[in-house]
């Protein structure tokens, strides 16, 4: 495989919403409470050109293998973003491309004037948790902002320096 990293373009939006569909229901985190449910999950290439946000795919050629990115956290500090929608194939899984596709998102929060990157996500992901502590995010007892993800009950947070 010739994996790749570079920034969604708008062909990508059919691949990126069957990967997100795919890996949600792979979870069990399906219907409401979950980021399946986003109304951005369909137009992920739209949903990302706003100002303080940016996404990301990984591709091996034509074929999207994960994706990822960063943008505004609802109800937080203006200089708070969320890491949002980071899922991988299980192809991918486990080759390194989730640590760095982490430190190109958070490396360009920085760029962007974010302070603190936060993220949430579900018990069950357990191979994602331990990507995330050993990036450096670290565990908060409750939810920051406003995702619209009820569903989830693990909640992250680093300081970017």
């Amino acid at each position: 495989m010739a994996e790749m990293i570079r920034s969604v373009r708008l062909a990508d939006n059919s691949q990126v919403s069957d990967l997100i569909k795919t890996v949600m229901t792979e979870f069990g985190c399906v219907g409401d409470g979950y980021s399946i449910a986003d109304p951005e999950v369909d137009a992920i290439f739209q949903a990302y050109q706003e100002p303080g946000h940016k996404f990301w795919v990984i591709a091996d050629g034509e074929k999207i293998l994960g994706c990822g990115g960063i943008g505004t956290l609802d109800e937080a500090e203006d200089d708070v973003c969320e890491l949002k929608k980071m899922y991988f194939f299980a192809e991918l899984r486990g080759k390194g491309f989730g640590r760095e596709l982490i430190e190109l998102c958070l490396r360009e929060a920085k760029m962007m004037g974010y302070r603190k990157c936060y993220i949430e996500t579900v018990a069950r992901m357990t191979s994602a948790i331990r990507l995330y502590e050993k990036t450096g995010f670290q565990k908060l007892e409750s939810r920051m902002g406003d995702t619209g993800h009820g569903g989830c009950e693990t909640f992250f947070m680093m300081e970017l320096k």
